[in-house]
């Protein structure tokens, strides 16, 4: 061998951190020459964990290294709490919440812009969230207009605005899913994975026939509900001073009466006594192949191992699906597999798209065989190494961004109770060996039962029915 030294893997790892953060995290940011291998110091975030009087859950993040902070209010409502023929609600009032509230009666955007700020919210299956991100000598504007439209938005819901939101969300729907290729496959296997009654069965952007049929006061009545401070989280991350910002926590967030506490619905985790074949067509040219499965809830067992399974199956073009199906035969003109991670259960998926003149039943028969060849081993150390290491630049990357971090934290806290859960949630992933890899593929990907969709050429299907 040369004199080149050889790093450890998780030194090699160190090196790919972007500075600032290592520094944040008080890590080296370069190997020492000399120096024996030193065990990785414990990666954290501070988090500080409180409830106001009323029951409002408030995380701090403090980081100094850029004058911003992002705010994040998370209310835990989402698609999965709604009722039946209230489909769509979750989502629809993500959009009412920036019509204006009863102090500041307008386009909720409108403050936000003029001094660079950023803006949002979003809407799944398990919460509700808003966020800025905005010069840190503007935080206590951020604070006020998300208190007042937590304690004062009904004021300002008119039918006018419900109406007008109401159509925005159709057309939404029509855009994101209805007229976009394959765009309703999303809606397709949450219909094919969880049964009617499940949570999780109807999708999160709703049906037109449950968002027309929604009055004002169904939709008053929901965010009386749902939007109370026991049902929120608070979160902040950013160059801000922790007892000043909790007493302008403590101005803006105390007022009104806690409300409750949403219960997490319950729900069984389907289970696929045999396999499923659906088919859909749509106006596409070239022909797809989904094959999916229920899997293990977000942070239970198997749910970290999936997602490395993912990398070994479909990232990087030497991966054991792309490899044979894109390069050497040829016959998919993509392939990817992921694990689609929420609350009460999730769904793995792997998806190919026809090459051109390739039909879809030569796709399926050579998906399903490499799939085969794919799972009968566990990863090799390089494949398992660079699966962990392509997980842990992209979860340092979350880290990084003030907005992204407050949704981490408050993730965490949602589903575990904890905002400092970062170190637990990574030791999933750096703890897991080649044959955990494999042994939650064998017991979670079975071949012999599988949700299976293709999506062929022809009129689109816009209802979720094949």
């Amino acid at each position: 061998m040369s004199g080149k030294t050889i790093l450890p893997p998780w030194r090699r790892a160190l090196l790919s951190l972007p500075a600032t953060l290592a520094l944040a995290f008080g890590l080296p940011t370069a190997p020492a020459a000399a120096a024996p291998p030193k065990a990785m110091p414990a990666l954290r975030i501070p988090v500080e964990q409180y409830q106001l009087g009323n029951g409002l859950t408030v995380l701090l993040s403090p980081d100094k290294r850029l004058p911003v902070v992002a705010v994040e209010v998370r209310y835990l409502v989402g698609s999965a709490h709604e009722r039946p023929g209230r489909s769509g609600f979750a989502h629809l009032f993500e959009h009412l919440m920036f019509q204006g509230s009863k102090h500041f009666n307008e386009d909720y955007f409108a403050p936000f812009e003029p001094i660079g700020g950023s803006v949002n919210g979003t809407t799944s299956q398990d919460r509700t969230n808003y966020y800025e991100r905005v010069p840190s000598n503007y935080l206590e504007l951020a604070l006020w207009m998300e208190s007042d439209r937590l304690f004062h938005m009904l004021p300002a819901l008119t039918q006018a605005r419900l109406d007008n939101q109401r159509d925005v969300v159709k057309n939404e729907r029509r855009q994101s899913y209805e007229n976009v290729p394959y765009g309703m496959s999303w809606i397709y296997l949450g219909k094919a994975i969880f049964p009617p009654g499940h949570p999780y069965h109807e999708p999160v952007i709703g049906s037109h026939a449950d968002l027309s049929a929604a009055s004002l006061d169904d939709v008053k009545e929901f965010f009386r509900e749902y939007y109370v401070p026991a049902n929120a989280v608070l979160t902040l991350v950013g160059d801000f001073e922790t007892e000043p910002t909790k007493r302008l926590i403590e101005k803006y967030f105390s007022e009104g009466a806690a409300g409750k506490r949403t219960p997490t619905p319950v729900a069984q985790l389907p289970k696929l006594e045999a396999s499923k074949h659906l088919t859909y067509t749509d106006d596409v040219k070239l022909p797809r192949v989904y094959l999916a499965w229920p899997t293990p809830a977000l942070f239970q067992q198997g749910d970290a191992e999936l997602d490395l399974m993912s990398s070994v199956l479909s990232r990087g073009k030497t991966s054991r699906l792309y490899k044979p199906l894109v390069y050497e035969k040829k016959v998919a003109k993509e392939v990817t597999a992921f694990q689609a991670s929420m609350q009460l259960g999730s769904f793995y998926v792997v998806q190919a798209t026809a090459a051109p003149g390739v039909s879809l039943q030569k796709l399926a028969a050579e998906l399903t065989a490499a799939l085969q060849t794919a799972l009968a081993t566990p990863p090799t150390a390089d494949e398992l190494l660079r699966a962990k290491n392509g997980y842990k630049k992209e979860f340092y990357q979350r880290l990084e961004s003030a907005l992204s971090r407050t949704s981490t934290l408050a993730t965490y806290y949602q589903h575990t109770g904890k905002g400092d859960y970062l170190p637990q949630d990574l030791a999933r992933y750096e703890s897991a060996s080649a044959a955990d890899v494999q042994r939650a593929a064998s017991e979670w990907l079975p071949l012999d039962k599988v949700v299976r969709i293709d999506i062929v050429a022809g009129k689109k299907s816009t209802t979720g029915e094949p």
